[in-house]
């Protein structure tokens, strides 16, 4: 037999080595902008064409490279900022692999055109497969220009894999805006399809800040500013106003180098507790600068996860300069240390538990239930809590020969009680037409029906209407649109004016008829039925606002993302007080939906409370 081990050629050990570090255009993005960056740019020009998959180009003025230093960029391990292994330890700089030309000149065609200052001319370089088929002396200005041309062209089961033009463009536009971020004071510009996205000049970080995330943030960003003989923390955060559904404006930065830390997130998060609901998330832009010895940057192929020596020390300074900058702009509320005399009368802070009390509640069934060893396992027959179970009786649901124990289980954990929903899609509850309804703390309806009553969630309620009647306009019965007779301009940001361009289509089938008028804005010339006049831009902001939200759920499409989010945004909110002839409509049309009685994230849409469980409840039965 032949030996079957061999080394694999340098054509394919590249490309399985692209996989680690060009994932999609982005990536390739990431890495040309912080090279210009390393060779010490204060201009630095980026032009993408197609999303980036025929064109991703970045022009520096950087120091550019010698005739034989470009040769040698594109070749494995080959760098300038490693020579020994303790280098490793001390990295000040962005990229550092010698991984980032290689990769690219392997899953791409590749001109690479520089020229150094003390170099009458300059050089340039095509390369295709890894393979350098030109090479030959130019004229160029001072620095460096490096395009990569057709990514995956010889690799087609990868290009396969990436997402639509408007996907990949907002990764683009996110790794441009990482390393913009990082380095205020370098001039950056993105240039797509020949229409200039974003021109930035030297400036402070707050202007940087403004200038990316967009003008809103003028007014509501707070300074953070802590030095520690450990560590230096700076940047901004965002009021508590600001806070978003989304965690899309949060960037921490370590030594300039974008990271990714759910655990010093959960630090800032927890600066801002009892200040944000419970479900948004504040904006901030935060710099930790420490020495490079103490942290690990060699843990992840696009050095996004960084290992910190004293990871709890550093939750500890991000935490506390939150807290003090908040504090600093009065944004904290004050807490009074004085306890309310009314309070300090009552029975239970002036009157001591007494001996005989402890003696009394140790000696019951109740306590010594929770306390005795295997509690959870075991309940005494003597013990109160022995009756627990006769508060869910089994229902004649069983009996049924439209529904199962299986059926009944399910919906039992849907809704905590009984919905009175059958496999089979009919409600066997139905509503008494003459009986009136009532709303309970403008967030609940009570209804009677031949079982009693129901409670409904009538933001819940609503939202499956909508949800379902959304997801027909997508298929085929478009939402009628309500002309605005005076159209309206809306503004956004450049990473939300790229997400609005690829929602218009199917937007326009659920009734909002949006133009582009420019950069980074749009005309409103109509809008759904139920979407109150004046309120227009702040239901397509809030639209967009949620279907950020649902970003990290793979499992839902394009088009079930934009469905749930306008139908979240169109429902009828607590708090909001409704008429008789309102109440009735909305229940009648909840159970004309075809599963009624869960919202589309599984919650339950309403309660049915039946009589023998409510006299249980009272001790009849």
């Amino acid at each position: 037999m032949s030996d079957r081990i061999q080394l694999l050629p340098d054509n394919i050990a590249n490309q399985i080595a692209a996989g680690e570090v060009i994932q999609r255009p982005a990536s390739a993005v990431k890495e040309l902008l912080e090279n210009a960056i390393d060779a010490g740019a204060t201009d630095i020009k980026l032009i993408v064409a197609d999303a980036g998959k025929s064109l991703v180009q970045v022009t520096d003025n950087g120091s550019g490279m010698s005739e034989t230093d470009a040769r040698m960029s594109f070749e494995r391990h080959a760098t300038s900022k490693i020579a020994r292994i303790d280098d490793l330890f001390r990295i000040r700089t962005m990229g550092f692999r010698g991984e980032a030309l290689a990769s690219i000149a392997a899953v791409a065609q590749v001109e690479l055109k520089s020229r150094r200052a003390e170099d009458e001319a300059g050089t340039y370089i095509e390369i295709e497969n890894s393979l350098v088929t030109k090479q030959e002396p130019i004229a160029f200005p001072v620095g460096t220009s490096i395009a990569m041309k057709n990514v995956f062209f010889n690799v087609p089961a990868r290009r396969n894999f990436l997402k639509s033009n408007a996907v990949e463009m907002r990764h683009i536009v996110d790794e441009f805006t990482r390393v913009a971020m990082s380095f205020p004071g370098i001039s950056f510009s993105l240039t797509a399809n020949g229409q200039e996205i974003f021109r930035l000049g030297s400036s402070s970080l707050k202007q940087r800040i403004v200038h990316l995330l967009g003008s809103s943030y003028a007014s509501k960003l707070v300074n953070v500013q802590e030095q520690t003989d450990y560590l230096n923390i700076y940047g901004f955060t965002g009021k508590p106003d600001t806070a978003k559904k989304t965690r899309g404006d949060q960037y921490f930065f370590v030594n300039n180098r974008f990271i990714r830390s759910a655990y010093l997130n959960h630090a800032v998060m927890n600066a801002y507790q009892q200040m944000i609901p419970a479900d948004s998330y504040p904006m901030y832009a935060l710099f930790i600068d420490l020495d490079p010895a103490q942290i690990d940057i060699n843990v992840h192929p696009t050095k996004q996860e960084i290992k910190f020596e004293d990871e709890k020390i550093i939750y500890a300074f991000v935490q506390a300069a939150i807290k003090h900058a908040l504090a600093q702009f009065s944004i904290m509320p004050t807490l009074d240390f004085d306890l309310d005399p009314s309070i300090q009368k009552l029975d239970a802070v002036e009157k001591p538990f007494t001996e005989n009390q402890k003696i009394h509640t140790a000696a019951s069934s109740l306590y010594n239930t929770f306390t005795q060893k295997n509690q959870a396992h075991l309940i005494e027959s003597k013990s109160d809590l022995k009756h627990w179970k006769d508060f869910f009786p089994v229902t004649e649901k069983g009996r049924d020969s439209g529904s199962s124990l299986e059926t009944e289980k399910l919906e039992y954990e849907q809704t905590g009680l009984i919905t009175g929903y059958r496999k089979d899609g009919e409600s066997k509850l139905r509503l008494l037409e003459d009986a009136e309804m009532l709303q309970v703390h403008a967030a609940y309806i009570v209804a009677a029906t031949n079982q009693d009553f129901i409670l409904v969630h009538q933001q819940a309620a609503h939202e499956r209407i909508l949800y379902e009647r959304y997801a027909d306009a997508i298929r085929d019965k478009p939402v009628a649109i309500q002309r605005s007779l005076f159209p309206l301009t809306l503004s956004l940001s450049t990473q939300d004016a790229i997400l609005l361009q690829e929602l218009l289509p199917d937007l326009k089938l659920l009734g909002y008829e949006i133009e582009l008028f420019g950069k980074d804005a749009f005309i409103i010339q109509g809008t759904p039925g139920d979407v109150e006049q004046g309120n227009e831009k702040m239901a397509i902001e809030q639209i967009l606002e949620q279907y950020k939200n649902f970003s990290n759920e793979v499992k839902f499409s394009k088009r079930e993302k934009l469905i749930r989010s306008i139908a979240w945004q169109h429902a009828v909110k607590p708090g909001r007080y409704l008429t008789q002839k309102e109440m009735k409509a909305l229940v009648a049309d909840l159970f004309a939906c075809t599963q009624p009685n869960i919202t589309a994230s599984g919650n339950a849409t309403y309660i049915a409370f039946k009589k023998d469980y409510i006299e249980r409840m009272f001790g009849k039965i």
